[in-house]
């Protein structure tokens, strides 16, 4: 009789959850744990799992989920059975310590989980046996996470390991990739040495082509996971051309992606009108009966899309809880069940392929598609902070803990989108709207000060390139070292100490050559160590510019020579090819060289205007018209002069307007920006970033400026925007 009452209780439950009438639904469940008249203990166990899942799936209510799923371990643990209650619960309970930031729990727990798996296994029948190795994979994967967050990469593999010998043991490749990918994402964070990255790259490779195409179509969240690990790989080892064929498979698919959950949309739309119409009590039987085939065939569509459609097939619970509200077609799952969990939402997916095409589109100088994405993106994380509940006034205090951890994803990718408008901004001298969005940068930094702590080194670095940019060097040299000290990042470091070099060099008194000497030297002791060659292109050009300064010319050109060769072979940043093929025309003019100096001037040229690079255009105007002078070309000297004038004119506005700015003062102000301390709250797991997301490098360059050769009248230059190192994603 009790059995009965508690499947009715369940049924209703069911009937207001897909209502959406969760209060109801929550209600109808609580009543079988309050019940006067006492239940079987596994029926109230059931009851109070169902209650704590549509907790997660549907509130922010952590805490209560939790209290009924540490009931729930009470009463499992007087029942000698129920394998698969008691690694339901498990796994539950372990999302909960997860969002909580109650790591330690969290790691017991799933090695209860472990435990229990282990032992069933000794005497589990070979049916039994598949179901046991999918829930070890699930525990390994959630524990692979837990570890990574404390830092522990080693621990990680090895728990990602494991999961992947139960993968293959069931022979299930989509479950394979995920732990592959995941190893990847581990090795990308770490990276101990290269051969191990590339083996981890080359897994991903053969496990994914060993998939079909048609079980391809249906791990959607593995082919993103899967192809913006490989970008980031590639991005690491400075390889644009092996890199760019994945920016494009990956922008597709997002359109692709896009398309398909556009339409699921209009078919749940659809399937509303039909739920609506078949509630009317009126309706003739006919119609009931056409309108009820039409209700089946798009159930059976949106199955099929979303990849639903595998008969007896229990998923494991979701492994990634990021904003916990989800709907069916907002989930970008990694793969069908049993698998049924994400890396990221759709959303912070999205908004991570804007961010790749802008940072491949940015070194090239596509400005205008770099511009609409910066503004896609930015406004789709403005509407996923919204329904965190993060308001233009919105503070880090103010936040729930279990929204912490999916902010600090939108957060973070959000600063990145302005950081590459700031650089955009400053290449094209467009020092107020540069301004603008630093000021923006300054804004969510000090209202998320603990999530964004990584980005305050960025900050630094920035208000030095902006400096630089409009002439204030020795507080862009102040900035750049400041940057230094607000990473552990060795490439970070080095980049900031070639930045500050480049302004102290700009300022030329000979104090300053030699404190440019003093950062210039030890990076350049150590440039072929760092994985690709961003590090090397950059020191070359400081250092042969310092070299030039020290009238060292024949040594300064091989130096630059063999930047130039590098940046253009494997950087494609036409910003700093301009910059290098400038400083060369300089020095082959400085050697007399006139035929190579002037090919090499106007091959800058051109591509200092595709960039709308003001200072660079200025720069190369200036040693063009000593080239014509030196030449006797005095129509091309003084037509050259009137338009280096009128671009210097402009210039000096642009310049003038941002010294006239509320900003200024406070940008290039020789002092970080003081975080106020009102509180102490832990938020490591938000530092931590996104599941088995963290410390993802996105490294791009825009590249560096020199100063204008002794010969020009102006020393306004730019340092372009470039930025390296660990980042948290």
């Amino acid at each position: 009789m009790m059995e009965a009452v508690a499947e009715g209780l369940w049924g209703l439950a069911d009937y207001h959850e897909k209502k959406g009438e969760i209060g109801k639904a929550i209600k109808c469940l609580e009543a079988i744990c309050q019940s006067q008249v006492s239940f079987f203990p596994i029926v109230e166990v059931k009851t109070r799992l169902r209650i704590a899942t549509i907790l997660l799936h549907h509130s922010h209510n952590i805490n209560r989920a939790r209290s009924h799923l540490e009931r729930s371990q009470l009463l499992l643990k007087s029942i000698p059975s129920c394998f698969q209650l008691k690694c339901r619960a498990y796994s539950l309970l372990s999302q909960c310590y997860h969002l909580v930031g109650a790591i330690p729990l969290q790691k017991q727990v799933l090695h209860k989980g472990l435990e229990l798996t282990a032992s069933a296994s000794a005497s589990a029948s070979a049916g039994n046996d598949i179901s046991m190795k999918l829930w070890s994979c699930n525990f390994n994967s959630q524990l692979a996470n837990a570890l990574s967050i404390e830092g522990d990469y080693r621990g990680s593999l090895s728990a990602l390991e494991c999961g992947n010998v139960c993968a293959i043991e069931i022979c299930y490749p989509e479950l394979q990739m995920f732990f592959a990918t995941s190893i990847l994402h581990v090795h990308l964070m770490q990276w101990d040495e290269d051969s191990l990255v590339e083996q981890a790259v080359n897994k991903c490779n053969d496990i994914w082509d060993s998939i079909g195409p048609e079980k391809r179509q249906q791990c959607p969240g593995l082919l993103f996971y899967n192809e913006l690990l490989h970008i980031f790989y590639r991005l690491r080892l400075c390889d644009y051309k092996n890199a760019a064929p994945h920016v494009d498979n990956l922008d597709a698919a997002m359109k692709a992606d896009m398309q398909q959950t556009q339409k699921m949309q209009e078919l749940m739309k659809e399937l509303d009108a039909l739920d609506q119409s078949l509630s009317r009590s009126e309706l003739h039987y006919r119609d009931r009966v056409a309108l009820s085939e039409k209700q089946a065939m798009i159930q059976e569509q949106l199955r099929n899309m979303s990849g639903l459609s595998s008969v007896g097939q229990e998923p494991l619970e979701p492994v990634y809880f990021g904003n916990v509200r989800k709907t069916l077609g907002d989930k970008l799952q990694l793969a069908p069940p049993p698998i049924d969990g994400e890396w990221l939402p759709r959303s912070a997916v999205y908004a991570l392929v804007d961010l790749i095409v802008v940072i491949f589109g940015r070194p090239k100088g596509l400005f205008k598609e770099c511009g609409k994405r910066i503004q896609s993106g930015i406004r789709l994380i403005q509407d996923e902070l919204g329904k965190l509940g993060i308001t233009d006034s919105g503070r880090e205090v103010d936040l729930r803990h279990s929204s912490i951890w999916m902010a600090g994803v939108y957060l973070m990718i959000l600063i990145q989108f302005l950081e590459n408008k700031v650089a955009i901004e400053l290449t094209r001298a467009e020092f107020v709207e540069a301004q603008e969005a630093l000021a923006q940068m300054k804004n969510w930094f000090m209202r998320f000060p603990t999530i964004l702590q990584a980005c305050e080194c960025i900050i630094e670095m920035l208000r030095g390139q902006y400096a630089h940019s409009v002439g204030c060097y020795n507080e862009a040299a102040f900035h750049f070292i400041e940057a230094v000290k607000l990473t552990e990042s060795k490439s970070m470091q080095a980049m900031c100490q070639v930045y500050a070099a480049v302004s102290y060099i700009c300022i030329g008194d000979a104090e300053s050559s030699a404190q440019a000497r003093d950062l210039i030297g030890p990076v350049y002791g150590v440039m072929d160590s760092f994985v690709g060659v961003r590090e090397k292109t950059g020191v070359l050009f400081a250092y042969g510019l310092l070299l030039m300064k020290q009238q060292d010319l024949q040594e300064a050109r091989n130096r630059l020579a063999r930047g130039l060769q590098l940046t253009h072979t494997y950087l494609g940043n036409l910003q700093l090819v301009s910059q290098y093929l400038t400083i060369l025309g300089s020095l082959a003019l400085s050697l007399h060289d006139t035929v190579q100096a002037r090919e090499i001037l106007r091959s800058s040229l051109t591509l200092a205007k595709k960039l709308y690079d003001v200072p660079t255009q200025i720069w190369v105007l200036s040693v063009l018209t000593a080239l014509y002078k030196e030449l006797g070309e005095r129509g091309n000297e003084m037509e050259n002069a009137e338009f280096q004038r009128k671009k210097l004119e402009d210039l000096n506005k642009r310049i003038a307007d941002a010294h006239a700015s509320i900003y200024h003062i406070e940008l290039i102000d020789k002092a970080r920006f003081e975080v106020p301390q009102l509180y102490e709250l832990d938020m490591k797991r938000a530092m931590a970033g996104p599941t088995m997301g963290e410390n993802l490098d996105i490294p791009e360059s825009v590249g560096l400026s020199a100063p204008l050769p002794p010969q020009s009248s102006s020393r306004l230059v730019d340092i372009g925007s470039r930025r390296r190192g660990k980042r948290r994603i």
